[in-house]
């Protein structure tokens, strides 16, 4: 069995093609008004919610909660930024399990990897890092994290401040799902002159990157230097550690950074924008790379 990767390069799709995930429409007992409420049944559509077991040589590594949809690049980005696989070449194989029934794709995604890859699976550590009460020092993470992805050694792709303005707008009327759910994360990878190149939405916030993240993964696109990171809430460590495993020098959230995620920036050598609206924003770290246009 001669190794080759379970999905080639391929075209870029549209955004809105691409960002299109699954959606429930559900009956729900709605209440209006003051004092006596006003009630009335009617059907609610709501982004979809299910469980993922990622399986790689066998071997059960994670089980996310996610909206289904996109699930080989939600795969893909998070063995990259977990310093299982560094690129596409890594895998052989990626096959979604069918349901029971036969007729459906299920919930279980079979990873094979290309014959020869040393994959240290034991590394794996969402379970530590996502947990904000763990208890772990930060130091002693932001290094551990230096291990397997190194500081940016240069500075990357530099930003206009009125580019970096303009990109909530475009993230709100990329949005089609949450626009119909209001139940959404994303996560959108811009060039620096303000162009959305794609878009992935899900429940889970560390999926919508891991899904972006991905994209970039099988399409070849790494390393993602000259790119501008959007997220839709706010910003934390792990979201600035997935950052810096794809290269993206530039990230900017809509809402608030944690203190741990600022440390990461100023140690990785990555801009953190925070507070990002359409006339104002805050620079946590890096503020050389974002200029005011002449």
């Amino acid at each position: 069995m001669s190794p080759h990767p379970a999905s080639p390069a391929r075209p870029d799709s549209s955004v809105a093609t691409e960002a299109a995930v699954e959606t429930r429409r559900l009956r729900v007992e709605a209440a209006t008004g003051s004092g006596a409420m006003k009630r009335r049944s009617d059907l609610d559509l709501l982004a979809a919610e299910e469980p993922l077991e990622i399986r790689v040589e066998g071997r059960s590594v994670a089980v996310v909660m996610r909206t289904p949809g996109h699930e080989e690049e939600l795969a893909a980005g998070f063995l990259l930024t977990e310093g299982v696989i560094a690129s596409a070449d890594d895998f052989f194989e990626m096959t979604q399990c069918p349901t029971l029934e036969g007729n459906a794709r299920g919930n279980v995604l079979e990873v094979l990897l290309r014959q020869g890859l040393n994959a240290n699976l034991d590394r794996l550590t969402r379970h530590v890092f996502s947990a904000s009460s763990c208890g772990i020092c930060g130091k002693a993470t932001i290094d551990s994290v230096f291990q397997s992805f190194p500081p940016l050694a240069n500075e990357g792709s530099r930003i206009s401040s009125e580019t970096l303005l303009s990109l909530p707008g475009t993230l709100r009327k990329a949005q089609e799902t949450f626009q119909q759910t209001g139940g959404l994360h994303a996560s959108a990878v811009f060039d620096p002159a303000g162009k959305l190149l794609w878009l992935r939405e899900d429940v889970g916030r560390h999926n919508a990157l891991d899904k972006a993240i991905g994209h970039a993964v099988l399409n070849r696109r790494l390393p993602l230097e000259d790119t501008v990171l959007l997220v839709s809430g706010r910003i934390s460590f792990e979201l600035m550690q997935k950052a810096l495993a794809a290269r993206i020098p530039i990230v900017a959230g809509i809402s608030a950074p944690s203190s741990l995620a600022v440390e990461f920036a100023e140690a990785s050598g990555q801009t953190l924008v925070g507070f990002l609206r359409e006339r104002s924003f805050n620079v946590y770290a890096g503020a050389g790379r974002v200029y005011d246009a002449e």
